[in-house]
Order: C-alpha cells, then structure tokens, then sequence
C-alpha cells in the first residue's frame, strides 16, 4: 500500500494537467531537433531548387476581337425589317469565353505543336502527350472585370515562351478570320441569289406595266404617293416573312422573337388589307400592275443594299484584335521560387516533428499503465 500510495498522486496530477502542459513537457527538452530539423531540410530544399531548370514566364494581353462594322451596321439598322437578316443570329452573350475557348481548341493547340515542335520539346510519343504539355505551360483567362484575355506561358527558353504567348494571338486572328469570311460569303450568297430573282420580277412587272400604256392620267384616280407607300408595306411584308423563315429554322414558334416576327407580319397585312380596300375601282388594271412595278422596284434596291454591304464584309479582314502588352522575352525567371520553397519545406518539417513527438509520447502514456500493471 505505501509502493503504490505514491503512484496514484501522481497519476491523478498527470492527469489533471492541462494539455498545453503535457504539449510543452514533450517539445520543450527536443528544442534543438526541433529548431535544426526544419533548418536542415530548408537548406537541402534550397539547395535542390538550384539543381531545377528555371522557368520563364511570358505573358501577352489583349482585347477580344472586335468586328469591323463601321458605316455597314449603321447602315442595316437604317433598312428596317429587312436589316436584320444581314445581321446574323445577334450578339453573342459572352463573345470572350469563346474566344478563349477558340485558343484552346484542339485546331489551334496542333498547329502551335507544330509550329514549335513541342513533340520533340516534351519528348512525347503521341500527338495528345504533346497538347497536354501544351496545356499545363500555358494559362490563358478572361477578366472579369476589365474583360482582356490574357495568356501566359512557361518555358525553359525564355524566347519560346514570349513566342508561344504572341502565337496564341496570331492563331486567334486567323481563326477569326476565317469564320468571319466564312459567315460573309454566305450573307453574300444568300443576297446575290435575292438579287438575280428580284431583277427578274422587277423586269417583268415593268413589262406587263408597259402593256397596259403609261398613261399619267390614270394616276389621278390613286395618287402616286399611296402607289408608293403600298409598295413599301408590301415589300416590308415580303422581308419580314423572309425573316420569320429564316429565325424559324433554330428557334421554336414559342420564341419571343418568333411572336414578335409574326405579330409585325400581322400589322404590315392588316395595313396591306387597308390600302388595298380604299383602292378607287377606276383604272385598276393599270394602277395594279404599277403597285406591282413600284413593290418590286423597292425590293429590288433593299437587296441591293444589302448585298454590297455584304460584299464590303467580306472584303474586310474580319475581326480585329488589340494587343494591349505583346509577350516579351522575360528577363528573370518565375520558377522555381526558392525562398518560398525552403521556408515551406521548413515549416512542413516543423509541424511533422511536432506531430511525431506528441504521437510518441502519446504512446508511451498509453502503454505505461499496462506495464505497470
């Protein structure tokens, strides 16, 4: 009883003792390892950082390509109904993540791999090795508040990774290009074929116009004027409907611009429906065929309008892009960080001696009472 009289106080201390007791009973005596231990692995850290190939950042900003429209948009906003079938499929919402998208597209990503023979660089067997190396040395990101895109790119060669940087642009532009020239022949196309049909209706109104006889008196029975104004409706009408057809093939009846077409194409009927009831029955086989010259004479110039504007687009070099910083050869490098890396390396070495100990002396508490038992 008085061996074991001893032991149990100063069990029932040791357990009474507050964590932070037991934390600097364990540390406090190993200060030295735990003060030469974080400094030794920082030093072989530091000292392996200088066996690594530095790495060199470049990095190129930009503005995200804008369309060469000038006078061309001013003037389709100026043609009404018909105006907004030159214009395409509208604004794109978010026009910089898909310029982004574009740099990095499997099309673009090749054609660097190629032009800098980065198969050879990241010694990859395959085509897909290669585009992955690709990715992970390059960063390309829209901001989100000043809406530039930005590209960096690291590389063992300082001159490689300004010129990769400023090649994603280039190849940005030709895509661009491309696409844009692509989308202006079709417009062009699309126009010409208007154009050869509305000549030839044009001509043979103008035909049947000159058989009845062009008799200026029988313009007194409808005034030129309205002739002309129902020319206009009919030919806004024969626009809208082309219009509605051609929004028709990627959105469904339910689409807000869809109604918005129909109920326009409902208007210009209705206004159509009146001018045609207020017609005087004198001299309507003459005053028709004049409706019918004066419709597609004003149709004939809309498509004329728009197809050399859509010849002046295609004429254009589409897209253009404002390089804000072009990528330069950088004068120092960006990796690796040695500092950073030793005090890292240090203080991770700290926390897992700290660990250690406490773990070990953890375990010796727990297997003292066994044996004392």
């Amino acid at each position: 009883m008085s061996a074991s009289s001893p032991y149990r106080p100063s069990a029932e201390h040791s357990a009474d003792q507050p964590p932070s007791i037991h934390v600097s009973a364990t540390l406090l005596p190993r200060w030295r390892l735990l003060v030469a231990g974080p400094i030794a692995a920082g030093a072989i850290a530091l000292g392996v950082t200088y066996l690594m190939d530095p790495i060199y950042t470049a990095k190129t900003t930009f503005l995200p390509p804008q369309q060469q429209q000038g006078s061309a948009a001013a003037a389709l906003q100026s043609l009404g109904a018909l105006a907004s079938l030159a214009g395409g499929s509208g604004a794109i919402k978010t026009p910089g993540d898909q310029y982004v998208a574009f740099m990095q597209s499997v099309t673009v990503e090749d054609r660097i791999v190629e032009k800098f023979k980065l198969m050879e660089a990241s010694k990859a067997k395959y085509r897909f090795e290669a585009r992955a190396f690709l990715k992970r040395s390059a960063r390309i990101e829209l901001g989100k508040k000043d809406g530039l895109i930005s590209v960096e790119v690291d590389s063992k060669d300082p001159q490689m990774a300004a010129d990769i940087a400023n090649q994603y642009v280039e190849e940005l532009r030709h895509m661009t290009s491309g696409l844009f020239l692509t989308e202006a022949q079709q417009r062009r196309a699309f126009f010409e074929e208007q154009l050869k049909q509305s000549k030839d209706q044009l001509t043979r109104a103008q035909q049947e116009l000159q058989t009845v006889g062009f008799n200026p008196g029988a313009l007194k029975t409808e005034p030129r004027t309205a002739a002309e104004n129902y020319a206009r409706v009919k030919a806004e009408l024969t626009a809208a409907e082309v219009r509605l057809q051609t929004v028709r093939r990627s959105l469904t009846d339910s689409a807000p611009e869809v109604q918005q077409q129909s109920a326009t194409i409902g208007a210009l009927r209705s206004e159509l429906a009146r001018m045609e009831g207020s017609s005087n029955s004198v001299g309507t086989d003459y005053i028709g065929k004049y409706r019918e010259f004066k419709y597609q004479e004003t149709l004939f110039e809309l498509f004329s309008k728009q197809y050399e504007l859509a010849r002046l687009d295609e004429s254009r070099e589409g897209f253009l892009i404002q390089v804000i910083d072009p990528a330069t050869k950088p004068e120092y490098k960006s990796k690796p960080k040695r500092a950073q890396i030793a005090l890292v390396t240090a203080f991770a070495t700290g926390l897992a001696l700290c660990a250690f100990l406490l773990w070990r002396q953890s375990r010796r508490q727990k297997s003292a009472p066994a044996d004392a038992g």
